[in-house]
C-alpha cells in the first residue's frame, strides 16, 4: 500500500502536467485574437470570435470521451487487465472517428444551424462561415486526440498528453504567424493553421502510443470489440457524462446570457470577473484529473485503503489550492483587473462583486474533486444527477427568487450555491456509491 508522500507523489506527477496543459489552452487564444488585432479591418477577430464559439461547444460536448475513457482505462490498469486496457483505447478511438464522421456529413445543417442563432455583421458572418468551413475537418484529429488523452491518463502518464497540447500550440502559433504576417492570409489562415496543429498532435500520440505502449496495439476479432455488455456500459457511462457535461455548458451560457440582459457595462464585468474563476479551474482540474487516474487505478485495484487515502491527499490538494487563490483574489484583485481593463468605470463597478469572485475558488474546489473521482470510478449516473438536480432544482430557482432584490449578486449568489450543492450531493452519494460498487465489483 502506498504511504501519504507516495500518494502526494502521484498526485502531483499527474496533476501539475495536467496543469500546464490546461494552461496551454487559453493562450493559443489569446495568439489567434492578437493576430487578428494587428489587421486594419477589425471584421478579423469577430470571425474568430463567431467561428470558435461553434467549435468550444462542439468540444466541450464531446468531452465525455475524454473522462470515459480515464475512467475505464485507469480501472483496467489497477486490475491488471491488458486486453481491456487495449480494447478500451480502441472503442475510444472507433466512437471517436464515428464522431468526427458525423460532423464533417453534417457540417452544413450545423453552420446552418449556428450562424442562425450567432449574430454578426454580414462580413463578419462570412469570413466566420470561411473559417468553420476549414476548421471542422480538423475533427478526426481533435476528437481522436480526446480518446488518447483520457486514455494516456488512465495508465497514469500526464506527461505525454502535456507534451502533446504543447507541441500543437507551438505548430499552430508558429503557423499563424506565418500564414498571416507572413503570407497576408486573415482569419482563413488561423483555421488552415489549427487543423495542421490538430493532425500534428494526432501523428505525435501514435507515435508515442507505439514508442511506449506498443504492446497495447493489439488485434482483436470485432466479436471481442463490440462485445454487447462492454459497448452498452461504454455507451452508458459517456452518455451519462455528455449530459452532464451538456447542463453545465448550458448554466455557463445562462450566466453569460442572463448578464447581457443586465447592460452592456454587467456583461463586460462579468465577463471580466469570470475570468478568475477560468484561472482558478485550471488549476483544480489538474487535482481532478489525477483524482480520475488514480482513483479509478485503485477501484480497480479493489484496494479500499488505497483509495480512501488517495481521496483524503486529493481534497488536501484540492483546498489548499482553493485556500491559496482566495487569499492572491482577495488581496491582488484590483490589481489583477487593472490589467484586464482601462476603463476606470469597469473597474469600480466591478469592486461590487468582488467577493463573489473571492468566494468561488472555496465554493467550487469540492466539486472539482468529486467529479475527478466519480469518473475515476465510472459513477457516471450519479454524477449526472447531482448536475441535473445542481443546475435546474437549485441553480435557477436561487436566481429567479433573488434577482428582483439582489440584481447581479442573484447571479453570482446562484453560481456558488450551483457549485457548493454539486459538492454536498456527491458527497451524500459517495458512501452509497463505494458500497455497492466494492460489493457488486
Amino acid at each position: 500500500m502506498l504511504a501519504p508522500p507516495s500518494i502526494n507523489k502521484s498526485i502531483l506527477k499527474l496533476a501539475i502536467p495536467n496543469i500546464i496543459t490546461n494552461i496551454t489552452v487559453p493562450l493559443l487564444g489569446l495568439v489567434d485574437l492578437s493576430l487578428m488585432g494587428q489587421l486594419k479591418n477589425p471584421i478579423y477577430i469577430g470571425a474568430i470570435a463567431l467561428g470558435s464559439i461553434i467549435f468550444n461547444i462542439i468540444y466541450a460536448s464531446f468531452n465525455f470521451l475524454r473522462m470515459g475513457s480515464t475512467g475505464f482505462t485507469a480501472q483496467a490498469w489497477g486490475a491488471k487487465q491488458k486486453d481491456e486496457i487495449s480494447l478500451v483505447l480502441i472503442r475510444s478511438l472507433i466512437v471517436a472517428l464515428a464522431l468526427a464522421i458525423m460532423l464533417i456529413v453534417l457540417q452544413y445543417p450545423i453552420q446552418w444551424l449556428s450562424f442562425l442563432i450567432l449574430d454578426g455583421s454580414n462580413e463578419v458572418r462570412v469570413l466566420a462561415q470561411e473559417y468553420y468551413s476549414i476548421r471542422i475537418w480538423a475533427a478526426p484529429a481533435t476528437i481522436g486526440l480526446y480518446a488518447f488523452f483520457g486514455w494516456f491518463l488512465g495508465v497514469q502518464n500526464a506527461k505525454y498528453p502535456m507534451i502533446i497540447a504543447l507541441v500543437i500550440n507551438v505548430v499552430n502559433i508558429g503557423l499563424n504567424f506565418l500564414f498571416v504576417l507572413g503570407i497576408g492570409m486573415t482569419s482563413d489562415g488561423v483555421a488552415i493553421a489549427t487543423v495542421i496543429a490538430q493532425y500534428t498532435g494526432l501523428l505525435l500520440a501514435i507515435y508515442y502510443l507505439f514508442k511506449k505502449y506498443n504492446n497495447y496495439v493489439r488485434k482483436f476479432p470485432v466479436r471481442i470489440i463490440l462485445q454487447a455488455k462492454a459497448i452498452k456500459r461504454f455507451f452508458k457511462v459517456n452518455s451519462d457524462i455528455f449530459i452532464r457535461t451538456l447542463l453545465l455548458l448550458l448554466t455557463l451560457a445562462f450566466f453569460t446570457n442572463t448578464s447581457a440582459k443586465l447592460g452592456d457595462e454587467i456583461l463586460a464585468i462579468n465577463t471580466l470577473l469570470f475570468q478568475f474563476f477560468f484561472i482558478f479551474s485550471y488549476f483544480a482540474d489538474g487535482f481532478a484529473y489525477a483524482g480520475e487516474a488514480l482513483t479509478g487505478k485503485a477501484f480497480g485495484a479493489h484496494d479500499r485503503n488505497l483509495l480512501k487515502k488517495t481521496i483524503k491527499y486529493l481534497f488536501y490538494w484540492g483546498w489548499g489550492a482553493a485556500v491559496l487563490t482566495s487569499l492572491v483574489y482577495a488581496i491582488g484583485i484590483n490589481t489583477i483587473m487593472a490589467l484586464l481593463t482601462t476603463n476606470p468605470i469597469l473597474r469600480d463597478l466591478a469592486k461590487d462583486y468582488n467577493i463573489w469572485v473571492i468566494l468561488i475558488p472555496l465554493t467550487s474546489t469540492s466539486a472539482f474533486i468529486w467529479d475527478g473521482i466519480f469518473v475515476g470510478v465510472t459513477a457516471s449516473k450519479e454524477m449526472r444527477n447531482a448536475m441535473i438536480i445542481s443546475s435546474v432544482l437549485i441553480f435557477l430557482p436561487a436566481y429567479y427568487l433573488t434577482s428582483e432584490y439582489l440584481g447581479n449578486d442573484a447571479l453570482w449568489m446562484a453560481l456558488n450555491v450551483f457549485m457548493l450543492s454539486r459538492a454536498l450531493l456527491m458527497w451524500l452519494m459517495w458512501s452509497r456509491i463505494k458500497t455497492r460498487r466494492f460489493v457488486n465489483s
